[in-house]
């Protein structure tokens, strides 16, 4: 498997040995060996999820305060632009954002460690989003930072307006997590 740091070095981009032959492909997307010796000492995951959702939906982008997790994130079936913003206060690149595309096709896995906000944009007509938590979700420690905060200045690659839930058109400013 490559690995690549993100610019945000504790971030990181995972590439699959992916066999092709003429009846499709095939690649291991986890092998707790393998992910042992790529990821943080320790690093265990409890939770899978699996989320479907058409073009131009934006989920995110989430965290939790108390019990942050860590994702494993990957994209079965279509295209996302995946984003992830470090909001880990002592962090040197707090406030900072980075922006990957995940794809069916690709193949990539980007590791999310603990307290980064995460979200995705989906470019393609459908996609099937597919990830592994560190941490149970906890629907009470949940926060969510708002998609479009100008102190971040996430540059989504949109065709229109994006489609949000009502959770993710309320999130919190930097400024306001950030306490």
């Amino acid at each position: 498997m490559k690995v690549t740091p993100a610019k945000i070095p504790e971030v990181l981009v995972l590439e699959p040995q992916v066999f092709t032959d003429s009846r499709g492909f095939f690649f291991e997307s986890f092998n707790q060996r393998d992910f042992q010796s790529i990821l943080p000492k320790g690093t265990q995951f409890v939770q899978d999820n699996h989320s479907h959702s058409v073009k131009n939906v934006l989920r995110g982008l989430h965290f939790q305060k108390e019990n942050p997790q860590g994702k494993l994130v990957r994209v079965s079936y279509g295209a996302v632009f995946d984003v992830v913003v470090d909001v880990r206060k002592e962090s040197k690149t707090f406030g900072q954002w980075e922006g990957f595309t995940l794809s069916g096709e690709n193949k990539k896995i980007l590791w999310i460690p603990p307290g980064f906000a995460h979200g995705f944009l989906v470019l393609s007509e459908e996609v099937d989003f597919l990830y592994k938590t560190t941490e149970y979700y906890d629907p009470k420690n949940e926060i969510c930072l708002r998609w479009n905060d100008p102190h971040v200045s996430i540059t989504w690659p949109l065709e229109g307006e994006p489609i949000l839930s009502p959770k993710d058109s309320k999130g919190l400013f930097l400024n306001q997590i950030s306490d």
